[in-house]
């Protein structure tokens, strides 16, 4: 059998021509000319004024919130499930990190949750497009702005994802995108950071640069900042595929048919959800078994592994984490974040990659199938 793999890119002639170009030609005078032209166009794909290249994702949370002032004292809200990225940084800066709940239909940050979270102490929150899934967005908005609260919406997994037809990442004061070889858009390792506000632009380019203005020539620098820059061939990658990004968004909504073609019809399987006025870019096909069925997460993993499928465990919450073991912000998500932890023992992230074929989706779904009949049946 081959080996059927959870996640790649799809990369064409474009892409090395233009990255062979930047090898040979961004240099010297030219250093930055494929990172204007992709921060450029990332910036107009999503009808916003600043887009600013970045290392990666978790590197565009820190400086979103560094941007934002947020540091010890404050309290950021994030979701209880979602990669350790999304939170991470809120420790960076010294900031307080709060874990609510999830919604049981998209699996985004739950509105309702996020309210009941806030406290005078609440500086901003990060909600996360799980998935390539859209959270309320517009609810979300609406608390944050009543409270006084800034949104740094992580779209690291969901470029092209939308809601009420706006894209994912135009929804906060800032958003964030991941270009990690996995993502739907990739640099190999990247990220980016979009805003429409000015201030918080050239406040990240000035942190990301080592705390100096951009185009200082003298070298001075007033504060301690970082080391935050994506590479000419990074950024070169990153335009080819985005010239192509209508492309590898079909091509993920073409496998996540399969999958619904395949499954949409199996008792006890739940696939990714894509509410009415929402579009899901699906970055990773999910199941969600139920429970009766007593197929955990670890169950379903080792036997694709077994089959040479890569599969993923849906994330674990946060707050169940040994990284924030001594959190009392995680022992109280622990006993209040129910869906949280009713979902993510029994969900598995499927392959996904874009170079799947439609015979290897269904020697997944029809060995998954056998699995949850025989369950079924033994209940």
């Amino acid at each position: 059998m081959d080996h059927i793999p959870v996640s790649g890119p799809w990369i064409t002639q474009k892409e090395i021509d233009y990255v062979t170009d930047a090898v040979t030609n961004a240099w010297y005078s030219n250093a930055n000319m494929y990172h204007e032209r992709f921060e450029a166009a990332f910036a107009r794909y999503l009808d916003l004024r600043f887009a600013v290249s970045l290392p990666s994702c978790t590197s565009a949370i820190h400086l979103a919130l560094l941007a934002l002032g947020v540091g010890p004292g404050d309290e950021v809200i994030v979701p209880d499930c979602t990669w350790i990225a999304s939170a991470a940084p809120i420790s960076y800066v010294g900031a307080t990190t709060v874990f609510a709940d999830i919604d049981p239909i998209t699996w985004c940050l739950s509105s309702d949750s996020f309210a009941a979270a806030i406290t005078p102490r609440t500086r901003a929150v990060i909600p996360v497009n799980l998935y390539g899934g859209m959270p309320d967005l517009k609810a979300i908005r609406a608390i944050a702005s009543a409270q006084g609260v800034a949104v740094i919406e992580d779209a690291a997994e969901s470029i092209g994802s939308e809601l009420g037809g706006r894209r994912a990442g135009a929804w906060g004061d800032v958003g964030v995108f991941s270009f990690h070889g996995s993502k739907t858009l990739t640099t190999g390792e990247g990220g980016m950071l979009v805003t429409d506000r000015a201030d918080l632009r050239d406040r990240v380019l000035f942190l990301r640069d080592h705390g100096r203005m951009p185009g200082d020539r003298m070298f001075r620098n007033t504060e301690i900042g970082w080391k935050y820059k994506m590479s000419s061939m990074q950024a070169a990658l990153g335009l080819a595929q985005l010239e192509r990004v209508d492309q590898l968004i079909a091509r993920k909504r073409e496998v996540f048919s399969w999958y619904a073609e395949d499954l949409g019809d199996a008792p006890g399987v739940t696939l990714n959800a894509e509410p009415a006025g929402t579009r899901n870019s699906y970055w990773m096909v999910t199941a969600v078994l139920a429970p009766e069925l007593g197929l955990t997460k670890e169950i379903v993993l080792q036997r694709l592994w077994d089959q040479k499928i890569d599969a993923r465990p849906f994330f674990h919450p946060l707050s169940s984490l040994p990284a924030y073991a001594h959190s009392p912000q995680a022992a109280a998500a622990r006993a209040q974040n129910r869906t949280s932890y009713q979902i993510s023992p029994w969900a598995v992230n499927l392959p996904s990659a874009l170079n799947l074929t439609r015979d290897q989706v269904h020697r997944v779904t029809r060995t998954l199938r056998e699995w949850v009949d025989s369950a079924r049946q033994s209940s």
